[in-house]
C-alpha cells in the first residue's frame, strides 16, 4: 500500500483495510496532524494547569474575557442540515456490524455511531468500525450471528449517521505521521470524512459529527479550523460538516456560548452529555472536601440543583442562539424480569418527558428497544413539530454559584454505592480490554463514562476520608477487601474463560488506590492494548 510522505501505518492490515486507509484519508490525517497537533497538546496542557489552579484553591465561573459574545444577541449558529431537522430521538452505540444495523433500523432520528465512550480503540475497532459505516451508506452491509441470526437494512427510512470521534486527549499509536503518534480525535474524524464525507453529501445529509470531552471554546475553535482545513483539502464547500458538542465537563458548562460561537459555521447544537458531567464533577474538585464529595452516583439524578441548573442553561443557551438542545442517555435497558422492564421503561419515560417538557429537542437511549418510548415522550410535547427552538426559555437565568451548588445534592455514601461502584468497573474495563465498550451490567447500558464516575468516586471517596452510611471510613483496606470480594463474584458469575480479569483488578485498584489521580481511565487501559 503506497502511503503519503511522513505516514506510516503500524497497525495490521487486514481484509478491506485499504478502502478506508486510502491515500486520500491518510492525506488528510497528516495534513491535519502536521497543522494543528502542537496546538492540541498545548490546549491539553492549559486542562492541566487549571487542575493545579483549582487543587490550590481557584474555582470556575464565566468568562470576563468573553462577555461580548455572551452579550451579543446579533449572532447565530448556522441553520439545522438536512436530516438534522427533526432529533426527537437518537440513539448511540458502537459501530460494530450488528449494532449498525440495528441502529439503523431502529427508528430512531439519529445514530450517534461512537468510536468514543461505547467503543474501545482496538485497531480492528478503529479501521473496522469505518467499513461498517462506509457499507451502511452503499447499503452493502448484513450480519450473520454465531447462532444464525441474519441482520439487513431494513426498507424506508434509517437513522442519520453522526460520528463521534475520540476525545482530544487520545491517542492513535497505529498511525504516525513523522514518527509521532497521531490524535485518535482527528484520525477518527478524517478517516470518515474523506471515505464516506462526499457520499453522504451525494445522499443529500452531510458529514455529521458529535463532539466529546472539550473542556474550553478554545478546544472547540481548534475543531472548527480542523473542519476549515479538511473542507478545503478534500473539495468539500465550507460548512458542509455540522457538528453538536457534549457539554459534558464541568469547564466548559461555563463556556456554552462561547463554544457555539466558535462553531456557528459548523454548529448543529449541544448535548447535555450527563454521565461524563457527573464525572468531570467529581475530577474537577476532587481534592476540595466535603463540599464537593458527591453521594452514591445513582443517587444522583437530573433534578439535583446543580444538574438541573446545567440542564436549563443549556437549552437557554442553545435555544437563544438558534441551535439544538439535546438531552441525555437513558442508561436502561429492556430486562427479561418484568418487574425490572416495567421499572426501566417508567424510569426512562420519566426522564425523556421532563426533558422535553424543559426544552429539549431530542434526547438519546442506548438500546433499540427503549426508541419508541422517547418518540413518545417527545410526540407527546413536539406534536407535529420538528423541534422547540423557538422556545427561548427566557424564564431561566442560571448563575456561576448554581453551577457549583453541589453541596446541596441529597444523599448519602454508602456500602452499597462503594460496592457498586466497583462491581461495574471491574466488569466494564474486563470487557473493555477484550474489545467491547459498551456493556450491559446490572440492567444498564454502561460505558467508558460511567466507568469513570465509578473509579474517581472511590478515588475521591478514599481521599477525602469519607465516612459510609453505615459508619465506616473509607479507606485503602476497605477498597482492597470490596475489590477482592466484588472480584470473586464477578469471576463466578461469568467464568474464567477467554477473560482479563486479573488485568482488569489491577488497572482498577490502580487508577482508585493511587496516590495520584489519572487524568482518563481509558489513557491507561490503551497502553494494555495491542
Amino acid at each position: 500500500m503506497a502511503l503519503p510522505d511522513g505516514v506510516e501505518v503500524v497497525g495490521p492490515m487486514h481484509a478491506r483495510f485499504d478502502e478506508v486507509l486510502t491515500d486520500r484519508a491518510l492525506g488528510l490525517v497528516a495534513e491535519l496532524h502536521r497543522a494543528f497537533d502542537v496546538r492540541r497538546r498545548e490546549l491539553l496542557a492549559k486542562r492541566a494547569e487549571r487542575v493545579r489552579a483549582i487543587a490550590d484553591g481557584g474555582g470556575l465561573g464565566f468568562l470576563e474575557e468573553t462577555r461580548s459574545v455572551r452579550e451579543d444577541d446579533s449572532w447565530r449558529v448556522a441553520d439545522p442540515a438536512p436530516s438534522l431537522v427533526d432529533r426527537r430521538v437518537e440513539i448511540t452505540g458502537p459501530t460494530d456490524r450488528k449494532m449498525t444495523i440495528n441502529a439503523l433500523n431502529s427508528g430512531a432520528k439519529v445514530w450517534l455511531a461512537d468510536h468514543e465512550d461505547a467503543n474501545t480503540p482496538l485497531w480492528e475497532n478503529v479501521v473496522g468500525g469505518q467499513l461498517n459505516l462506509l457499507d451502511a451508506i452503499t447499503g452493502n452491509i448484513d450480519f450473520t450471528s454465531p447462532e444464525g441470526k441474519e441482520y439487513h437494512l431494513h426498507d424506508g427510512e434509517h437513522a442519520t449517521i453522526v460520528v463521534r470521534p475520540r476525545g482530544w486527549h487520545l491517542p492513535e499509536k497505529h498511525v504516525l505521521v513523522d514518527g509521532e503518534q497521531t490524535s485518535g480525535s482527528l484520525v477518527d474524524f478524517a478517516l470518515y470524512l474523506a471515505t464516506c464525507g462526499q457520499l453522504q453529501i451525494d445522499r443529500g445529509q452531510g458529514p455529521y459529527f458529535y463532539l466529546p470531552k472539550m473542556e474550553s471554546h478554545l478546544e472547540a475553535r481548534l475543531w472548527n479550523d480542523a473542519f476549515l482545513l479538511a473542507q478545503d483539502h478534500l473539495g468539500i464547500p465550507r460548512g458542509t460538516i455540522r457538528a453538536t458538542v457534549l457539554i459534558e465537563t464541568y469547564p466548559a458548562a461555563f463556556e456554552m456560548e462561547e463554544i457555539l460561537h466558535e462553531l456557528r459555521e459548523h454548529s448543529a447544537g449541544l448535548n447535555a452529555g450527563r454521565w461524563d458531567y457527573m464525572f468531570s464533577v467529581i475530577k474537577t474538585f476532587r481534592t476540595r472536601g466535603d463540599d464537593w464529595v458527591l453521594p452514591d452516583r445513582n443517587s444522583v439524578t437530573m433534578t439535583v440543583p446543580f444538574m438541573r441548573a446545567y440542564t436549563e442553561l443549556l437549552v437557554r443557551t442553545c435555544h437563544k442562539r438558534g441551535a439544538h438542545a439535546i438531552g441525555g442517555m437513558a442508561a436502561f435497558i429492556p430486562s427479561k424480569d418484568e418487574k425490572q422492564n416495567a421499572f426501566a421503561f417508567e424510569k426512562l419515560t420519566e426522564d425523556k418527558i421532563r426533558e422535553a417538557t424543559d426544552g429539549f429537542d431530542g434526547s438519546w437511549v442506548a438500546h433499540p428497544g427503549m426508541v419508541e418510548a422517547c418518540r413518545a415522550a417527545f410526540d407527546e410535547v413536539l406534536g407535529d413539530k420538528p423541534n422547540q427552538r423557538d422556545r427561548l426559555r427566557e424564564d431561566v437565568h442560571v448563575t456561576a454559584d448554581q453551577l457549583l451548588d453541589v453541596r446541596s445534592t441529597p444523599g448519602e455514601a454508602t456500602e452499597k454505592g462503594l460496592r457498586n461502584n466497583v462491581a461495574v468497573g471491574l466488569r466494564y474495563l474486563e470487557s473493555w480490554l477484550r474489545g467491547s465498550g459498551a456493556v450491559g451490567i446490572f440492567d444498564l447500558m454502561e460505558d467508558a463514562a460511567t466507568a469513570e464516575i465509578s473509579r474517581s468516586q472511590v478515588w475521591q471517596w478514599r481521599t477525602n476520608g469519607v465516612v459510609l452510611a453505615e459508619g465506616e471510613k473509607v479507606t485503602r483496606e476497605l477498597v482492597e477487601q470490596v475489590i477482592a470480594e466484588e472480584l470473586e463474584r464477578a469471576r463466578g458469575e461469568a467464568g474464567e474463560d477467554g477473560r482479563r480479569w486479573d488485568d482488569a483488578v489491577a488497572l482498577y485498584s490502580d487508577m482508585a488506590l493511587s496516590d495520584e489521580y489519572a487524568d482518563f481511565l481509558t489513557l491507561a487501559a490503551y497502553e494494555q492494548m495491542p
